[in-house]
């Protein structure tokens, strides 16, 4: 173990010694609490309600959300480097040390795990235990008819984190299996296909998601009910990238046959295609209502390839989400991959793709929260089209 730590120290930046895998699990979960809230400053901006779409009552409503986001973020981040910093005092950076002071993020995962399911009234309770409860329901892949578009974006958003989930696997595995937490990270830790099965649990949820709103559809017209099996599909298309990748991780080099080397790596890779092709057409015709892949999109009521209401500002911020949407698609299947992990040179790699998908993800949010405002609007037949918004189309 020793040998392979000092070899990533070399490839790899000292990463592991700067940064062992406990503390990238809490700077990834923290980033995606930044990102939420600034997700919710611009969206009120442009007075987006979007505590009213996710059906959250706040106890002082004169407070924005993103105010009360930040706060938990800050609070959070400090609490991350102070403990780095005391880490990084006892430790000096060298290999023994580190893999000695892994009870410091250990006693942080547990404080910020603590702090969450407290009862008491510190660090906005309300809106802890409505987020325990949304993981709750959407552990089993359940949805609230109330709560629907809470439901869903929340567990989309785990899909995002598919990978930071195994890592907070391998994390605890290690730590209660004597093997340090902060050293080489020990990928087949509870057996080699534990973390394939906890990186597809996301994709899991939101599978059976899209079956129960399937089921809630029967009876109503075809094209009411198939949208759901379709993206049930989507999801489903998520299995095979992290089957091929497990199974490509026992594969002998130089194996021949179905169950070879080089044929297992071209499966992968055209499962990887599939997926990643999918979920960005999903996202672009489906989850942003955009024209791009329809007949509609020479409209000429509409930019090319997009919508006649559009609350962001300039039709250029959508193209630009929908190349950095299809480009960034592409790492979050590699990211899936737990077989890219045996090395412990890419452990920086992994981790910048992990960054980038949740990158992804924090963009794709704007887009989605919006395209749920003006359905919303249009439902209730509020008049959308009538300058409350800074973009409007010449034709409007």
């Amino acid at each position: 173990m020793g040998g392979e730590f000092a070899e990533v120290e070399l490839q790899d930046g000292k990463l592991l010694l700067w940064l062992p895998l406990p503390y990238r699990v809490l700077i990834l979960i923290i980033a995606g609490v930044w990102a939420w809230g600034l997700n919710l400053q611009y969206l009120y901006s442009l007075r987006i309600d979007v505590a009213g779409l996710i059906k959250y009552t706040r106890g002082a409503p004169d407070i924005p959300m993103h105010t009360s986001v930040y706060r938990v973020a800050s609070i959070l981040s400090a609490m991350l480097a102070v403990n780095l910093m005391i880490f990084w005092r006892y430790t000096s950076f060298d290999t023994e040390s580190v893999r000695k002071w892994e009870m410091l993020p250990g006693l942080l995962l547990l404080g910020i795990l603590i702090t969450f399911i407290l009862p008491i009234n510190i660090l906005h309770r309300e809106g802890r235990y409505r987020l325990l409860k949304n993981f709750r329901r959407i552990a089993f892949g359940y949805i609230d008819r109330e709560q629907r578009f809470s439901d869903l974006l929340l567990a989309d958003v785990l899909t995002s984190y598919a990978k930071v989930l195994g890592d907070l696997w391998i994390c605890s595995c290690m730590f209660f299996t004597g093997i340090s937490s902060t050293s080489m990270p020990e990928r087949q830790c509870g057996g080699a296909y534990m973390l394939p099965i906890i990186i597809a649990i996301p994709s899991a949820i939101r599978l059976r998601q899209c079956l129960i709103e399937y089921g809630r559809n029967i009876g109503r017209p075809a094209s009411e009910r198939k949208p759901h099996m379709y993206n049930a599909m989507k999801y489903a298309s998520a299995f095979p990238v992290i089957l091929f990748s497990a199974l490509q991780k026992d594969t002998d080099a130089g194996s021949k046959g179905l169950t070879g080397e080089a044929a297992l790596y071209r499966f992968w890779l055209l499962s990887v295609l599939v997926n990643s092709s999918f979920s960005f057409y999903w996202d672009v015709a489906r989850d942003w209502d955009l024209s791009l892949f329809s007949v509609a999109r020479s409209n000429p009521e509409h930019p090319f390839g997009l919508r006649q209401v559009m609350i962001f500002p300039v039709p250029s911020v959508y193209y630009a989400a929908i190349f950095l949407d299809g480009l960034l698609r592409l790492t979050w299947s590699l990211k899936l991959s737990p077989h890219l992990d045996r090395y412990g040179d890419l452990e920086l790699g992994v981790f910048i793709l992990q960054f980038l998908e949740i990158f992804r993800r924090w963009l794709w949010i704007f887009f989605r929260v919006e395209t749920e405002w003006t359905r919303t609007e249009t439902r209730m037949g509020g008049d959308i089209l009538l300058g409350e918004y800074p973009y409007k189309s010449d034709s409007d």
